[in-house]
């Protein structure tokens, strides 16, 4: 299970360096893509697999949300490995998508890692409104 958060900055060569914390759970191969809220999620091989299954199971043929929701994540999606360093390489296009500049964020959560700028993270993640937020997901029947 991912958790915590980091910060640390993508050089000039688009990587960046995955906190050592989280190295060993990533695997030898992980997948890198396109995440919601303007991040980017990296999955453990394991983990890809069972994302993948469930969008396997949406209706693509006849639903085009659901085309694009596979498109969102499968088109941007990369296999990537840590070089020596701890360091992955960020494809330009998914730096672009996640305007990763030079600051970024690693957060753990649960199944995967996310991967935000560190001004959008800043702009998403208040959490101010929490108490709003767990009175929602209780009338979704999560009770803590």
């Amino acid at each position: 299970m991912f958790m915590s958060e980091y910060k640390h900055t993508v050089d000039a060569k688009g990587r960046l360096i995955i906190p050592a914390k989280f190295r060993e759970e990533l695997g030898e191969n992980f997948v890198l893509t396109r995440g919601l809220d303007g991040c980017l999620f990296v999955f453990p091989q394991k983990e890809w697999e069972a994302f993948e299954m469930k969008l396997r199971q949406l209706p693509v043929t006849f639903n085009k949300e659901a085309r694009q929701y596979v498109r969102f994540f499968t088109t941007g999606a990369t296999v990537s490995q840590l070089d020596k360093q701890g360091r992955v390489l960020i494809p330009q296009t998914l730096k672009e998508f996640a305007d990763l500049k030079k600051e970024a964020v690693i957060a753990g959560s649960l199944n995967k890692l996310e991967i935000w700028s560190k001004e959008r993270w800043d702009e998403t993640n208040s959490f101010d409104n929490m108490d709003e937020i767990a009175g929602n997901l209780q009338a979704l029947g999560f009770n803590f």
